[in-house]
């Protein structure tokens, strides 16, 4: 093991380098000032905006070839003192704006400027490096500004909808709660199937958990970046874009770029919003009445002989309200709200971008939030012409306050009969009427369950250019988090009350560093044009995590932070892992006369997780492009087809995501009792496999980009095929050697898809209407699994060739047992003695009867049809409106909460629907009948259709005129509306179809966790 002391010393290094970067960098700007010349003329002028005519303020404008330079003032006008006799050039740029090259021969002269709605998807951020759209070879999506300037907590919630071959699921509704990302369909059984993220070149594995010592409810790591600090997110696809990162590009990656500052614009912005969160929908179940009804009857089902009203009298029965209804007193509309500030400028040589933020999110169950402050710095600077230095370092403050785990559950479920309060005003322990279930209201309120993050990221460069066109850049980078879990359970709660209290705090921190050296040469000689990379990195990552807890407590005051007031003390866990990857990197961009564009690269990577043989992988692709719009044969066609470009590429990646040590044999710890005594010992609990290595996948991609109508409309289709080989599972090897299983690398898994994108222009000129639409289909098949076998059984899901991941494996319903067909059907109950009301279940073995085990059958799927997404935008004399849907059709949820109110067993709460339940007044062929204590049986009734239509997000804004402005002194100011999950349309019956849980063999389930909330938010931005 690599222990914390090689890699402490990295990061000390590291943050004074960045600490005394920001404080000794922007003295660089003031070394070298050229002497002013001499005043020989003036130049005077107005900028404005050729579609509005409004003047346009912080407009820069330069004398082409020398150092003069100036901007306009608040109402668009500059005066520029030259030194230079006319005629001249100038050169004129505004962030938003084609920069133009202008002729002048006098004084004054007036400027139009033109608008570029798309100027930010004009350069793609690709692996170590940038390129021109037109340029890329490979299959890379950018995300527009509409969907980043979503008020979300979260980057990776702005993704859903955004982009083709993009999947979005938020896994809980919990402030702050986790997102999982899928690119391309998910490849890996037991690895990792995110994405690899890439925040200002630092890779970083968004795993979604906490510190997972404690709660063990995901907080999403990603929840500690500021989405108002994001200036662009590129989604890199196939192999040719995703190879350069080898061993970690195979589930896809997401480029995030902060903002940087402008030179000679200085900028002072304030943006706060407000909002209010609610539940989307409730889960209907039975009113008090109702559930004493059935309860009487699942009573009477059990012993007809003391009679039908054995839990309560039909007179006691009507005098019944409706009962305690447990989600309204858990549920609360929720209050958010947001604060940015940031200031930006620069001048030539150092440009500068300070931020600052602060989130707070109220959750729509009691007593959870969550909460971030955060800082940002980037800087970047040029004190000579051939070196450039940047730095950018962000630290971010988390606190959550989470709710307890299974809590939506038990609300659920609990009798409406049951109260929230005693008699004496305090909590009911526990369901008077003999229900073992906790009062779920004493356990959200009472209970302690918080988690902190602090988490530093930084990252430094230095760039050199040795000779023109050939670079040479070193980078450092650093991502410390730091996660404390504390929880308190007090012994006034029936959970408590068992342990006379319990608490237990949590810690876990995690120290990464990264060092990145390349070497990059750009060459045109003639028509041919060459970009050479070739690098060198390493990157190193230590975890550490420590739980201690003590119960039996003669106090509840001092809660998790009085672990010594606790009698009795558990037994204290710790842990510590690490991690080195050594990488080496090379590609080659070609390119003939803008026509024919070819890209190769390869990366090996070393790692430390994977077998001793199996070190070291090696990962290439290739990728070709041709540019046909650029051919003269096809000047002809320019009109209709103005842009047009077919695309192929093949290479391969990795999957490293598994863990650490795995290749190796390890010791458990184990309690014996010898004698009187009770001794600690170690024991072998996995056979080590030397061989172990990385999953690789081979993808193969063919596109065509083609725009119409002078770009009007651009359309781009995609279709891949993805095969991915030596998975990483647990096969069974022989018992002879003590073990039932051994990770090893077997089977394999394809995705074919088929993506389409369309942007379009629909309206030009004072309205302006924008819109974005993607789909993607992908279909995902199971080509083999360990040791020849056919399939593999994982509880209520089976992994078998041929069908997808993601396949429930159950029963079948086949309608209710009737009165007098006990005889003839009871033998496909599965009860010993049938009777009238049970549930039939078909025989799918067709031996006669019916058995659990024996008859089931793949009974749905997770895996969507298609998904899709679709933006328009709107503009109009200063008011903005943006509209993104986002939908998945023709995957299947399994509804955890349904399954738990469909029992009738008359113990716990029903879903409403029970009373259509089989009565003999009433034979039911879709709800079987009341009955105390049936034998669960998973069936396809609880496989439910999780398509749906939502309306992610409405944003309406009001930006005040220019000229309105200037008269302020201020740069912008606007004010917006904003709602989030405002609508949706779905058959489904839970709370909501997107938010799923399980792991990759057992996806597709809502497993009662946190709701999606809808907001709706007001707020205003000022720029100064």
């Amino acid at each position: 093991m690599h222990n914390f002391e090689k890699v402490n010393p990295a990061i000390r290094i590291l943050a004074s380098f960045i600490t005394c970067f920001f404080v000794f960098i922007p003295f660089l700007g003031l070394a070298q000032v050229p002497t002013q010349p001499t005043i020989n003329s003036k130049l005077k002028g107005k900028v404005t905006d050729s579609r509005t005519k409004e003047s346009l303020p912080g407009v820069n404008v330069k004398i082409k070839g020398v150092t003069n330079s100036t901007i306009t003032d608040a109402t668009g006008e500059f005066e520029l003192i030259t030194g230079q006799k006319f005629p001249y050039t100038l050169i004129i740029s505004y962030v938003g704006y084609k920069t133009i090259e202008l002729f002048v021969d006098g004084s004054p002269v007036a400027i139009s400027l033109e608008e570029i709605s798309n100027q930010l998807n004009d350069i793609v951020v690709v692996g170590y490096g940038t390129q021109k759209r037109s340029d890329v070879t490979g299959s890379v999506s950018s995300v527009s500004q509409t969907s980043l300037k979503q008020p979300v907590s979260s980057i990776d919630q702005a993704l859903k909808g955004a982009a083709p071959g993009i999947q979005v699921t938020q896994t809980s509704g919990q402030p702050g709660g986790g997102v999982s990302i899928r690119i391309r369909g998910g490849s890996s059984i037991q690895g990792g199937n995110e994405p690899l993220y890439v925040i200002d070149g630092f890779p970083v594995y968004n795993s979604t958990s906490s510190a997972g010592t404690l709660s063990g409810i995901p907080v999403n790591p990603l929840s500690s970046i500021n989405p108002a600090d994001i200036e662009t997110v590129d989604i890199l696809k196939d192999a040719s874009a995703t190879a350069i990162y080898g061993s970690r590009g195979a589930n896809g990656v997401v480029i995030i770029t902060t903002k940087k500052g402008k030179s000679n614009l200085t900028v002072l912005n304030y943006e706060a919003s407000f909002g209010i969160q609610s539940i989307r929908k409730k889960v209907d179940v039975l009113n008090a009445r109702d559930f004493s009804i059935l309860r009487n009857e699942a009573l009477f089902d059990a012993n007809p002989a003391l009679g039908p009203n054995q839990y309560l009298s039909q007179a006691q029965i009507s005098q019944l309200g409706e009962g305690t209804n447990w989600q309204d007193a858990a549920l609360r509309d929720a209050a958010t709200q947001t604060h940015q500030i940031s200031l930006s400028g620069g001048s030539e040589k150092v440009r500068y971008l300070l931020s600052g933020n602060y989130v707070k999110q109220d959750g729509i169950i009691k007593n959870t939030d969550f909460k971030r402050l955060g800082f940002r710095a980037n800087v970047d600077a040029r004190p000579y012409e051939n070196l450039k230095v940047s730095a950018s370092l962000t630290f971010n403050k988390s606190d959550a306050n989470v709710a307890p785990g299974g809590i939506i559950g038990s609300l659920l479920i609990m009798p409406p009969t049951a109260s929230i309060y005693d008699a004496n005003g305090g909590y009911t322990l526990r369901n008077p009427f003999e229900n073992i279930f906790a009062n779920p209201i004493a356990t959200i309120l009472e209970q302690t369950n918080q988690s902190t993050t602090n988490r530093l990221l930084g990252t430094a460069f230095a760039e050199y250019s040795i000779i023109p066109g050939l670079t040479v850049k070193v980078l450092f980078g650093a991502d410390v988090n730091n996660i404390a879990e504390k929880s308190y359970v007090p012994s006034t709660i029936y959970e408590g009350s068992l342990t006379n209290g319990s608490a237990g705090r949590g810690s876990l921190n995690s120290y990464s560093w990264l060092n990145e050296n390349t070497v990059n040469y750009a060459k045109t000689i003639g028509k041919h044009t060459f970009d050479v990379l070739a690098g060198f990195t390493q990157q190193e990552y230590t975890r550490e995590n420590f739980t201690a807890a003590a119960q039996n407590f003669i106090v509840d005051d001092l809660g998790p932070d009085g672990l010594s007031g606790g009698a009795t003390l558990v037994k204290p866990g710790s842990d510590a892992t690490d991690w080195i990857l050594h990488s080496y990197l090379g590609r080659i961009n070609y390119n003939y006369n803008n026509l024919y564009y070819a890209t190769a690269s390869i990366r090996t990577d070393g790692s430390s997780r994977f077998g001793k043989g199996n070190k070291w992988g090696y990962f290439p692709s290739a990728a070709l492009s041709w540019k046909i719009s650029n051919e003269s044969f096809f000047s002809s066609l320019s009109e209709t087809i103005s842009d047009l470009k077919l695309r192929t590429s093949f290479g391969t990646t990795g999957n490293l995501e598994i863990g650490e040590y795995q290749s190796l044999a390890t010791l458990g710890t184990y309690t014996y009792i010898i004698g009187n005594s009770i001794l600690t010992g170690f024991s072998p609990n996995r056979i080590g496999n030397p061989n172990l290595s990385w999953e690789t996948t081979y993808q193969y991609d063919a596109g065509i980009d083609i725009g119409f109508a002078a770009n009007r409309i651009q359309l781009t289709l995609d279709g891949y095929y993805k095969k991915t080989t030596d998975l990483l599972l647990n096969v069974e090897i022989p018992w002879t050697s003590g073990y039932p299983s051994s990770l090893q690398n077997y089977g394999s898994v394809q995705n074919t898809g088929f993506e389409i994108g369309i942007n379009t222009k629909n309206l030009t000129g004072a309205l302006l209407w924008n819109t974005g639409l993607n789909v993607s289909i992908n279909r995902n098949k199971v080509l083999t699994i360990g040791n020849g076998a056919s399939s593999y059984i994982n509880g209520n899901y089976i992994i078998r060739v041929g069908e997808p991941l993601g396949s429930f494996f159950g029963n079948v319903t086949n309608g209710i047992l009737q009165t007098g067909e006990e005889a003839e059907k009871g033998k496909y109950t599965g009860n010993a003695v049938p009777k009238a009301g049970d549930r039939l279940y078909r025989d799918v073995n067709t031996d006669g009867s019916f058995t659990t085990a024996a008859d089931k059958d793949i009974i749905g799927n997770a895996q969507p049809d298609f998904i899709f997404g679709l933006t328009n935008t709107f503009s109009w004399k200063g008011f903005d409106l943006s509209v993104i849907l986002q939908g998945a059709y023709g995957n299947q949820i399994l509804n955890t909460n349904r399954q738990n109110l469909e029992l009738f067993t008359g113990q716990q709460n029903a879903a409403a629907s029970a009373k259509d339940r089989w009565t003999p007044a009433n034979p039911s062929q879709v709800l079987p009948r009341a009955k105390l204590d049936p034998a669960p049986v998973f069936s396809d009734r609880f496989i439910e259709d999780g398509s749906f239509l939502r309306v992610q997000n409405v944003t309406l804004g009001y930006s005040l005129p220019r000229s309105l402005l200037s008269r302020l002194k201020l740069s912008r100011a606007g004010i917006f509306v904003s709602g989030q999950n405002l609508l949706t349309w779905t058959n489904y019956t839970g709370f909501d179809p997107e938010v799923t849980s399980g792991s990759n063999v057992s996806p597709g389930t809502d497993a009662g966790i946190y709701p999606v909330s809808r907001t709706v938010s007001a707020g205003v931005r000022i720029g100064f």
